[in-house]
């Protein structure tokens, strides 16, 4: 039995995991009856973007990376690309935390660059305001000049976070906190492992495409034999899919019946072998298990033509041979550079191109896609409840 196979082994998939496979082994579907629409200007309509990163980003829980990005504590890393300054920490307890990052003396950004930092204590580059990775300031230079200043009133300036599933989830706005459907959706991820899992690799890409446009290639897999027929296409079928939401977030299979008559669904390392899942989470996040790795990707909307993407491989223990890690190596290439990169980001900006020309309303779904008009649909949700 392999590593992965030792670890799987003491997880259980969750009843909605279970409920999700048993369909699909016993001919039952959640998917779309019939085709349907998407209009074009969700994705091409500057000012719709708008009424997204107002309704969405800039006020709902969401996802900002794996936890497996700060493993031990005493690290921190710098944030940026959700339009503000942040800084993730994990403390000298284990806690994660997310600030603001900015020195509370004159506002300077306390930690620079993009990579993960080691230590007990953040110092400002300007003055040297020292703080703990917890928040506190724990000193200042000539405190003698800042007569009457209380250190626990100058703390960094922390925003709602949670830390879940192997997830770590903020909030932008204080009174939009409600982190229960992370904490519903972690539960698939503990079956999953994840929190056991450690960081083999992460990139940022800019692909110029609606951030949208991006999720749905994750939506349906319609496309899977088709577009990645020179990668992973190879390796599927067409396969029986079923799918629901968990709040927000939406949860989807796609099995190959031919393989799952006599699988132990409750097994695993088995039902991972037959069935993929893939877990689209509101705002913009994936989360991809293949039968031996997680794919974790956040998408973060610069321009409704413009989105970074965060991908991260978690795998089960760092490699302790060159084989182990020529293996993870090929699996990263295979999926960063090839199938997400050249093929979905890649779809992704083709189809940006071609909707900007206003050649068609609407997008056209077959029964194979109805992931995709779900997603919409609690996307028009999310801007309703906005007003």
């Amino acid at each position: 039995m392999s590593a992965v196979d030792t670890k799987q082994s003491t997880h259980r998939p969750t009843d909605g995991m279970l409920a999700l496979a048993r369909d699909i082994a016993e001919g039952r579907k959640r998917d779309a009856a019939e085709a349907s629409t998407v209009p074009t200007h969700v994705y091409t309509d500057p000012e719709y973007w708008a009424r997204e990163k107002a309704a969405i980003y800039d006020r709902m829980p969401q996802i900002l990376c794996p936890s497996a990005l700060l493993p031990d504590p005493g690290m921190a890393v710098p944030h940026d690309a959700t339009g503000r300054p942040l800084l993730i920490t994990r403390d000298a307890q284990g806690l994660a935390h997310v600030f603001l990052n900015v020195c509370r003396h004159r506002g300077t950004r306390l930690v620079e660059g993009h990579e993960v930092q080691c230590g007990k204590k953040l110092v400002c580059p300007y003055h040297a305001w020292t703080y703990a990775v917890d928040g506190r300031l724990l000193a200042l230079p000539r405190a003698d000049t800042f007569p009457g200043l209380d250190k626990g009133d100058y703390g960094l300036v922390e925003l709602p976070s949670r830390e879940t599933g192997g997830l770590i989830w903020f909030c932008p706005k204080e009174g939009h906190t409600d982190f229960s459907f992370a904490e519903e959706i972690g539960a698939d991820f503990d079956a999953l492992g994840m929190s056991d899992q450690v960081l083999f690799r992460r990139k940022t890409h800019e692909v110029a495409g609606n951030w949208k446009l991006i999720m749905d290639a994750f939506l349906e897999s319609y496309h899977v034999t088709r577009l990645h027929a020179k990668t992973i296409g190879p390796f599927f079928k067409d396969g029986a899919t079923s799918g629901d939401m968990i709040g927000p977030h939406a949860r989807s299979a796609v099995g190959r019946l031919e393989d799952m008559e006599s699988v132990d669904l409750t097994d695993m390392a088995a039902l991972r072998r037959v069935v993929t899942y893939a877990y689209q989470m509101l705002p913009g996040a994936l989360v991809i298990p293949s039968p031996d790795y997680i794919n974790v990707m956040v998408m973060m909307p610069q321009a409704h033509d413009r989105t970074l993407v965060e991908d991260f491989m978690l795998i089960p223990e760092h490699p302790a041979t060159e084989k182990a890690r020529d293996h993870w190596e090929r699996s990263w290439a295979l999926l960063d550079g090839g199938v997400f990169a050249s093929e979905d980001f890649r779809a992704a900006e083709l189809g940006q191109q071609g909707l900007a020309t206003g050649a068609i309303p609407h997008l056209t779904l077959g029964t194979m896609e109805g992931g995709i008009r779900r997603y919409h649909e609690t996307v028009e949700e999310a801007l309703r409840a906005a007003g």
